[in-house]
Parts: structure tokens; C-alpha cells; sequence
């Protein structure tokens, strides 16, 4: 494990924290983690949607042979005010082990995760359900077809080709 020092912390990022940095890091790598999957199974009412038609965004689900890629930033602890705030609808920080990929270092660090037993939690759903679901929401952040049209693309760049984004991806109706 590398020791990033008291003042900072590596943060994993699955869903919009590969494609949308509004905070400052130190530290930014490509980098996996072992035993989750994505998943659009967590309601979105402040970002991608609200409380009266909440969107839908990634979680991740605990998936034992599972290999997540996205990225990890190391920042310093100030910086978890913003995080906790943008990722407050349900989602809590979990300690994680990251394998940084392109130094090939494993580091201690923190994930957000938005796990079954919270409010905003929508669950499993068939692929063209959550598809149709993903076309018509609508929030302060945009589009929730952009969400998933920019994850989508973020994890192609990243070699990351995950099924369950692309088969939404591929099952969206034209605008």
C-alpha cells in the first residue's frame, strides 16, 4: 500500500467523477478496483432528475469476480467537503484498495457508494426499462442521457468497454 500522507487521500471515481472534475487533486491516474460493478440502480433527484421523477445513476454493486476501471484522483482532505456534498443523495464513503494502473501501486482510498437500505435507491430493473427511464429524466444537471452518453464515452476512452453502460447505451430511443 502506498502512504499518500496525512493531508490527502485517493477517491475513486465510476460514474460522472471520471468525466465531470469540478475539484482540485494532486494526483490523477487511471486505475480499477476488484469485486464491484457498475450498475444505474440509484435514484438521482438533485442531479440528473428530482424528487418528483428522480433520474437514474451509477452504484456500484459488490460483484466478487468483477474488475471496475475509472479513475482515481488523490486529493487533499479538504476536498471530501465538495465530494460529500455533490455525492450527498445516498451515496457514503467506503475505505477501498486501488490499483493505480499506470504506476502499478496499490493505494488505500475512499469510494462512494449508494448501497440498497438508502431513500434514493431505485434497484434492478430490466435493460430497457432503465433505458426508457434514463431517456425521459430530466434535472439541474442535465440531461440523464447525457450522463450516460458521457459515461459511456469516458469509459471507451479509458479501454473500460462495460457492458450494462453500453447495452443502456445501444437500448436508448432518438431524442
Amino acid at each position: 500500500m502506498s502512504n499518500t500522507g496525512p493531508e490527502s487521500t485517493w477517491v475513486f471515481g465510476y460514474g460522472s467523477l471520471i468525466y465531470k472534475v469540478d475539484f482540485p487533486y494532486l494526483e490523477r491516474e487511471i486505475a480499477s478496483i476488484e469485486g464491484w460493478e457498475r450498475r444505474f440502480w440509484q435514484g438521482s433527484h438533485d442531479h440528473r432528475g428530482t424528487p418528483e421523477a428522480p433520474g437514474r445513476v451509477v452504484t456500484l454493486i459488490r460483484a466478487p469476480a468483477a474488475v471496475c476501471k475509472g479513475v482515481a484522483y488523490r486529493v487533499e482532505h479538504a476536498v471530501f467537503e465538495h465530494l460529500d456534498h455533490r455525492e450527498k443523495n445516498g451515496y457514503e464513503r467506503h475505505a477501498i484498495t486501488i490499483s493505480l494502473l499506470s504506476s502499478g501501486r496499490q493505494a488505500g482510498g475512499i469510494l462512494y457508494v449508494a448501497g440498497a437500505d438508502n431513500t434514493a435507491y431505485l434497484g434492478p430493473a430490466p435493460l430497457p426499462e432503465l433505458a426508457a427511464h434514463i431517456a425521459r429524466s430530466q434535472g439541474p444537471s442535465g440531461s440523464n442521457r447525457d450522463y450516460l452518453l458521457l459515461l459511456a464515452d469516458a469509459l471507451r476512452e479509458l479501454g473500460d468497454p462495460d457492458p450494462h453502460v453500453l447495452a443502456l447505451e445501444a437500448l436508448l430511443p432518438d431524442p
